[in-house]
């Protein structure tokens, strides 16, 4: 999986998506401000890699938080990538985050592609899982190093809020594959 990249852009796709040449290479990446971007300006971005059987979609974002953000999102039933996107292009992180962890269906609501239902489905799975005091901050600040341990776990089918509430005070060992069976061990003995 991909999960940062650093390079110079190249393009601006009509579809919110930016070219970022790296090393030669130009990665296709969806993100949330591309008119931000000026082209032949240096970038780096955190990566979240969807696989499809016909295709592989980036989504980049200017921070880490604001890829953890992007998926918390993501646990919602009925919430993809596109959607997730679409919420982050239209209104900052921390007022999302806000928005949320005070019910207000409504405003999440004004969000292109999400309905009323999905707005409160939203407000339900998330509120109260974000750290949100005020203005959004991750809940833990998560060594890059561990985003691999973390990509494993959930595609064993453990949930992001599982994961960190298991993982949220321990330092897991240098090795992955010690660090993946120690984390594995942690979430069963819950």
């Amino acid at each position: 999986m991909i999960g940062w990249l650093d390079g110079h852009v190249l393009h601006h796709h009509a579809n919110g998506a930016v070219v970022l040449d790296v090393g030669g290479v130009g990665y296709e990446v969806h993100v949330a401000t591309a008119d931000e971007f000026l082209t032949g300006e240096p970038l780096e971005l955190f990566i979240y890699t969807v696989v499809r059987a016909d295709a592989i979609l980036l989504f980049g974002f200017k921070t880490y938080a604001d890829r953890e953000f992007f998926e918390m999102l993501l646990v919602t039933p009925g919430v993809g990538p596109s959607t997730a996107l679409a919420a982050l292009r239209t209104m900052p992180t921390n007022e999302l985050a806000s928005a949320i962890e005070h019910g207000d269906a409504k405003r999440v609501g004004q969000i292109p592609g999400i309905g009323p239902k999905t707005a409160s489905r939203i407000v339900l799975e998330l509120k109260g899982k974000l750290g949100v005091v005020g203005e959004y901050t991750p809940a833990k600040s998560t060594p890059l190093r561990s985003s691999a341990i973390e990509d494993a776990l959930r595609a064993l089918g453990y949930s992001i809020p599982e994961i960190r509430q298991a993982l949220g005070d321990v330092t897991l060992p240098d090795d992955e594959s010690e660090a993946l069976r120690e984390a594995l061990h942690l979430l069963r003995s819950q």
